[in-house]
């Protein structure tokens, strides 16, 4: 399990499977990986998501029904889905996406842990942003 490097390997097929809900990557060795958009969407590396430092995350739920509606490479090095729940700034490089097709067992546990540690169902809705009625004051 070393480090990913600059020669980390790039998928020479990127497949979205809308109904079973996962990602398909292909690699040139011949192997392919399914990553399931639950698995990509609660692992975004958007600031939204990671947060600006250790311990800022934000435990992603409700996330089982995600679905991905476009995918736009970014330059050569990284793809950015728009996930249904409108989540669009991840910016998912080739080595994120490696990595979460070869550890996504571990990964998925790891979440699975988190929501156990925090009390919080799978399904949970999000907790949407403070703004009460919906409206955001602009004083």
């Amino acid at each position: 399990m070393s480090g990913l490097t600059s020669d980390t390997p790039v998928p020479t097929s990127v497949v979205i499977h809308a109904v079973s809900r996962v990602l398909e990557l292909q690699y040139a060795d011949g192997r392919s990986y399914r990553v399931p958009f639950e698995l990509l969407r609660v692992y975004s590396p958007s600031a939204e998501v990671r947060g600006h430092g250790p311990g800022q995350e934000t435990l992603q739920t409700g996330k089982r029904d995600v679905t991905i509606v476009a995918m736009e490479p970014v330059g050569n090095y990284a793809l950015q889905p728009t996930f249904s729940d409108g989540h669009s700034t991840g910016i998912y490089s080739w080595d994120l996406l490696y990595e979460l097709a070869t550890q996504k067992d571990a990964l998925w546990r790891q979440y699975l842990d988190k929501l156990a540690a925090a009390r919080v169902d799978r399904d949970a809705p999000m907790s949407a942003p403070d703004t009460p009625g919906g409206h955001g004051h602009c004083h």
